[in-house]
């Protein structure tokens, strides 16, 4: 896997050099390059921004260094088998980033990231790039930042975390948040008694098939309270009756393999 960012502030994604992502580069586990925009200007001024026609406030990102940028990455870096790269552009008016595309991304060979500024990158940049790129416009949330990079970062980490070989213990990618569609169940670790806090008692029973129940119901329960939105979206088709009835419990009944809000009288 190979990720390659484009950044008018490449110092902005030093992160990337640190934790589990950046151990991963050095041990040749996945490639990640950040590259300078302004270094595909022609002025000297360095310029890669300009006014945006039709009038508004703000400034627009000039198209031609981003064809430089992205002519020249797809060259030194071409994907096997005649496939694309995909070129991820984030933005609030893309499609929202979820453990689902970062499990379908982290199945690409090669990702570029354009990391825009102030009102965005000319809209015909991605109109070109769709000659030599996957193009896919995506967005942490119903929210505005100041740039793409701090997207970007959130999106390496959680895409460059499911490569094989990243994480130390693949266990850990199966029960954490969101891999099986439900938040994760909390956690705990010694003492036992912390301030005059127990840990659940069937943690310490050794009983793994106990533990497992314990844990899954907590994940509905939690789930259900924070996000009740992921429990309408889950596929109830292969839930126990157990977790049938925690789900009956906290209000929803499983139809047709869905899991939908009983009307409040059934509930009570």
């Amino acid at each position: 896997m190979r990720f390659d960012v484009v950044s008018i502030f490449p110092e902005y994604l030093a992160p990337l050099d640190l934790s589990l992502i950046g151990k991963a580069r050095t041990e040749g586990i996945l490639e990640l390059a950040v590259h300078d925009l302004r270094s595909y200007t022609q002025d000297r001024h360095r310029t890669v921004d300009d006014t945006p026609y039709g009038g508004g406030a703000g400034m627009v990102m000039k198209p031609e260094p981003w064809a430089q940028a992205l002519t020249d990455i797809a060259a030194a870096s071409p994907v096997p088998d005649g496939a694309r790269p995909t070129l991820i552009v984030p933005s609030p008016a893309g499609e929202v980033f979820n453990q689902k595309l970062a499990y379908e991304l982290a199945e690409e060979d090669h990702l570029v990231f354009a990391c825009g500024r102030y009102e965005g990158i000319d809209e015909r940049v991605l109109e070109w790039a769709a000659d030599q790129y996957t193009v896919r416009p995506v967005s942490l949330g119903d929210y505005v930042l100041n740039g793409g990079e701090v997207a970007v970062l959130a999106m390496v980490e959680a895409i460059g975390r499911l490569i094989p070989g990243v994480v130390g213990n693949p266990e850990s990618l199966v029960e954490e948040s969101h891999s099986d569609g439900l938040l994760e169940y909390p956690v705990y670790t010694k003492p036992s008694n912390w301030r005059d806090r127990e840990i659940p008692e069937v943690l310490l029973s050794g009983n793994h098939a106990k533990i497992a129940k314990f844990r899954r119901e907590l994940q509905l329960r939690r789930t259900a309270d924070r996000r009740p939105d992921l429990i309408e979206a889950l596929d109830a088709t292969n839930l126990s009756k157990t977790e049938r009835n925690v789900l009956w419990e906290l209000g929803y009944a499983v139809d047709q393999g869905n899991a939908v809000k009983r009307p409040e009288t059934d509930a009570n």
